[in-house]
């Protein structure tokens, strides 16, 4: 009879807690790599003007610092300030460490501006010896609705070619950052 009684309270609190004990949903996206370049070149790749234009936009823009900006543009004909390119802001970072971010401006025409509020990005950075670093990039905060589902789908291509491109920026022997 104690294990009944037991048995039903725990029911009742589970009902009563969700999540509590249950397994959180982890919807994270998780792509990681090795990139042949010591960490304070990839570090500087990642946080800098002139890093960041060596090998995934065309402009850039960035303020290291809590609640920085760090704004980007694909089109060499545009504008870190136009409608088309991209606002982040800072979340956190420890130098040559990590950098956390979040989109607070999607670029004009962005197929999932609600999804996008409620994502956030952290990048992660370890020296692998003196010549390579692990990059690891953790996207979260993706819900269950159909327009966050297809934008985790968009940002896995996306965040795997993104590393893929920083592998190659340094694979190439391109002038240091």
């Amino acid at each position: 009879m104690k294990n009944t009684s037991r048995l039903v309270l725990f029911m009742i609190v589970l009902a009563l807690l969700p999540g509590v004990c249950r397994a959180q949903d982890d919807s994270r996206l998780v792509h990681e790599g090795i990139v042949k370049a010591p960490l304070d070149q990839v570090w500087a790749a990642f946080t800098t003007r002139k890093g960041l234009e060596s090998w995934m936009v065309a402009h850039a823009e960035i303020e290291i610092k809590l609640g920085g900006t760090m704004k980007s543009q694909y089109d060499t004909k545009g504008t870190v300030d136009d409608a088309r390119a991209i606002e982040n802001t800072i979340l956190s970072y420890e130098p040559l460490r990590m950098l956390s971010f979040k989109v607070t401006k999607a670029p004009q025409g962005f197929p999932f501006p609600n999804a996008i509020k409620n994502m956030w990005t952290v990048v992660y950075f370890e020296a692998q010896g003196g010549k390579a670093t692990r990059v690891r990039v953790v996207s979260m905060g993706f819900g269950n609705d159909d327009e966050s589902k297809k934008m985790r789908q968009f940002f896995n291509r996306g965040n795997a070619f993104t590393l893929q491109l920083l592998q190659k920026r340094f694979a190439a022997k391109a002038p240091t950052v």
